[in-house]
Order: structure tokens, then sequence, then C-alpha cells
């Protein structure tokens, strides 16, 4: 143990004292330990193993000032006194007391103002309680939402600004509108969308600018749709356009 680690002090920096401490009977009854088990620590683990003793006492701590402590106890305190927390300064004990609490708290939360918290809410949350934070500012609450929301729902999500978003809205988004993805400005989208085509609809993309969504029709549409491409610009396009059609006349 580094002496860093091996050292008790609390939040503010201080030596940790135990005769000092307002629990000096639940060190008599080996309920806390000096640099295992301690409220008094700035370590988290310490503190967590210390309610995990005590939960009883989390009740006490949630105001307390350092806001390891606060969220700690967060996670054993009566889950009636947890919306006080809600607006707490800080945004680890926001999450802490609002994923033990009902939908209706999580709500409130889709607009907190860290990153960390939207993530872990839209991780929460299901349907149309979603919604609102398809326009979220922070991108990947917005790819939270875009792997979790109903595919029905995914059309709102076409024209998002960020690439990865539109690219998970391809891979799910139902398939009317695979075509209307096949036009994306990005080759990454337009290559997820052409994964999911009919042969019918992959007819429309031989003439993409981008080389692997025109490789990708040469390896699946018909000889007829795919000898113009043996005389692709791409050497691999091309050569896969020619492996097409080998197949199709070693299968005739």
């Amino acid at each position: 143990m580094t002496p860093e680690i091996d050292e008790a002090r609390d939040w503010r920096g201080l030596e940790v004292d135990c005769k000092t401490c307002p629990h000096q009977d639940l060190l008599a009854a080996a309920r806390c330990e000096l640099r295992k088990a301690c409220v008094q620590d700035r370590y988290a683990r310490r503190i967590d193993r210390f309610f995990h003793w005590n939960p009883e006492l989390a009740d006490g701590y949630l105001s307390h000032p350092h806001f390891e402590v606060r969220a700690i106890a967060a996670k054993f305190a009566n889950p009636f006194l947890l919306p006080a927390l809600l607006d707490d300064p800080d945004e680890t004990v926001r999450w802490e007391a609002v994923r033990r609490l009902p939908r209706r708290h999580q709500l409130t939360l889709r607009k907190d103002p860290h990153r960390e918290v939207r993530i872990r809410i839209a991780t929460l949350i299901d349907g149309p309680d979603l919604l609102p934070m398809m326009e979220d500012d922070d991108y990947y609450v917005r790819i939270v939402v875009a792997r979790k929301i109903a595919p029905a729902l995914l059309v709102l999500m076409i024209g998002d600004p960020e690439a990865e978003v539109r690219r998970i809205v391809a891979q799910r988004i139902e398939p009317r509108w695979l075509m209307r993805m096949a036009q994306d400005p990005l080759a990454d989208v337009r290559l997820e969308a052409a994964l999911r085509m009919s042969l019918e609809q992959l007819s429309s993309l031989k003439t993409d600018e981008d080389w692997r969504v025109r490789h990708y029709l040469a390896t699946q549409l018909s000889a007829d749709e795919v000898a113009p491409m043996v005389e692709d610009s791409d050497p691999l396009v091309a050569e896969a356009a020619r492996g097409r059609l080998g197949a199709d006349s070693r299968s005739v």
C-alpha cells in the first residue's frame, strides 16, 4: 500500500482522528475501521464500506459538505428523502439520488446541466419519454436515444448533425426510410443503409461516390447489373464485380 493510500485523511486533507469522531461506539463494536470503513475518510471505497456496514446512518449524511459522502449516502438512504437531492450542486449526487426514484423524478433531469446525468437518464427511461432528448445538445445523449427509441420514431433523427447518430439511425430505422438515408452526405451512413436495403433499392446506389458502397453492391447485385462495374475506377470494386460475375457463371 502506498503512503498516500495508507493515510487516513478527510475531504479537507486533515488527518482523521477516531478520538474526535461521533461514531466511537461503532469502532468499539467493529462496525467501522480506520483506513478501511470510515465515513470521515476522503476515499470513496472507505466511505462506501462504512455505509455498507451501517446503512441506517445514511439518512444523516445527505447534507454532508463533501459530495462523495452525500452521493454514497444516497445509495443507502430512505428513498423518501432523495428528491431533495435532485437540486444538489454536484452531478454525482443528483445521479445517485435519481436512479433510486420513480420515473416522474427521472424525467425532471432530462435537462440536467451535466451531460453525464443526462446520458444516464437516457439509459433509464423509454418510449415517448425519450422524445425531448432527441434534440439534446450533447451528441452522446442522442446516441443513447437513437439506440433505444422505437424504430418508428427514428425518422425524427434522420437529419441529426452528428454522423455517428445517423449511422445508428440507419441501423435501426424502419426499412421504408432507408432510401432517404442512402442520400446522406456521409458514406458511413449510406453504407449502413445499403446493408439493410432490398436488391431493388440497391440498384439506385451503383454510382455512389464512395468505393465501399459500390463494393458492397458489386457483391450483391445480379450479374446484369454488376457487369458495368467491372470498369469501376476503384480496383477493389472492379475486382469484386469480376468475382461476382465469375461466381454467377459457375453456378449456371
